[in-house]
């Protein structure tokens, strides 16, 4: 096993995680941000000045960098296991309608005046949670044929039930004038989440889906060369596919659920592992883990510092440089001769 990938990805995540945590409006040196962090695993009780700092630190820059290090590492996960299952290098977390169920779910909550209590704060990420579980349960129920899923099936349903998720979703923004903004700021990437319940939240649901995907990876590699010959291989083609739909699915799911809609690190940061470093997904899917989570990272400093003191979504920033990309693929793929 080539070990150079693993380093240099991870040199790449432990910058950017550096980077989190001492970028924001209020500044800490380096040796304060390693005095914070030493003693806070310590258990030290600090006093003023440093006292301020660690509060700042601990309480929301390091559960910050930990929701979106988590988010990161599954949508380049699970993007890295839709390229694979579809065998198309466009494919994303959001082929098959998990956004817009999420997104459904999230502004029909933010239409509901919860009280400001833990499980009012709860409702919007649980709602979209509700949200993008059961539209993968509906798009795969509509796409199975028999006892198979076709591929063509399963994106036509996913594409069909994300514009009409979309359309419910700006009727609700339209009829809730009141929470426009924020469902606005949501939809674009921009969650309102604080502290560590979330990040807690969503260890459980990652731990599962990006634990069964890392140990798909021979399977995703056999479904390379077509269902029949993977069928004649010894593969379980139906059983292995449905398994890393659900897994990759689960994943994607806790992740907009708490983050909100974030495009293109599913598409771009698989994409170029696999450029980088080859196309065994015995090594892509951890790498485009460790990579999504870096690239996010870096995204969401991008966001935090280009408009200081006011922050961008970090969805709009994924955007602006997603978008170039994915046409740039779109283009290398047609001429590859994938359509």
């Amino acid at each position: 096993m080539k070990i150079r990938p693993y380093v240099y990805t991870l040199l790449f995540l432990c910058v950017t995680v550096v980077l989190s945590i001492a970028i924001g409006s209020v500044s800490i040196t380096p040796g304060d941000l390693w005095l914070i962090l030493t003693g806070w695993l310590g258990g030290v009780t600090f006093t003023d000045p440093l006292k301020t700092f660690a509060i700042i630190l601990t309480d929301i820059r390091l559960p910050r960098t930990a929701l979106v290090l988590l988010t990161g590492a599954a949508l380049g996960g699970s993007g890295a296991a839709y390229q694979g299952l579809f065998r198309n290098p466009l494919a994303d977390p959001y082929l098959i309608g998990v956004a817009s169920g999420a997104g459904l779910g999230a502004v029909l909550a933010m239409s509901i005046k919860w009280p400001y209590s833990f499980w009012g704060l709860l409702a919007v990420p649980v709602a979209a949670f509700l949200g993008a579980l059961l539209t993968v349960f509906l798009v795969y129920a509509l796409a199975r044929v028999g006892k198979t899923v076709p591929t063509t099936n399963l994106i036509l349903a996913g594409v069909a039930f994300g514009s009409f998720a979309t359309a419910l979703t700006t009727y609700l923004m339209l009829r809730s004038t009141g929470e426009l903004h924020r469902a606005i700021a949501w939809l674009s990437g921009g969650s309102s989440q604080a502290g560590w319940q979330p990040v807690l939240a969503m260890l459980p649901f990652l731990a599962v889906g990006l634990g069964i995907l890392l140990l798909s990876g021979h399977a995703l590699n056999l479904l390379q060369f077509g269902d029949e010959q993977a069928q004649q291989m010894g593969l379980p083609v139906t059983r292995r596919r449905t398994l890393i739909l659900l897994a990759a699915s689960l994943a994607t799911a806790a992740a907009v659920s708490f983050s909100g809609i974030i495009g293109f690190i599913g598409l771009i940061v698989p994409h170029v592992m696999r450029l980088w470093f080859g196309a065994d997904y015995r090594r892509l899917l951890l790498l485009s883990i460790i990579g999504g989570a870096g690239a996010l990272l870096l995204a969401d400093i991008l966001a935090r510092s280009v408009m200081a003191p006011q922050e961008l979504p970090v969805g709009i920033v994924t955007a602006l440089v997603g978008a170039p990309f994915f046409l740039w693929v779109l283009r290398r793929a047609k001429n590859q001769g994938y359509w």
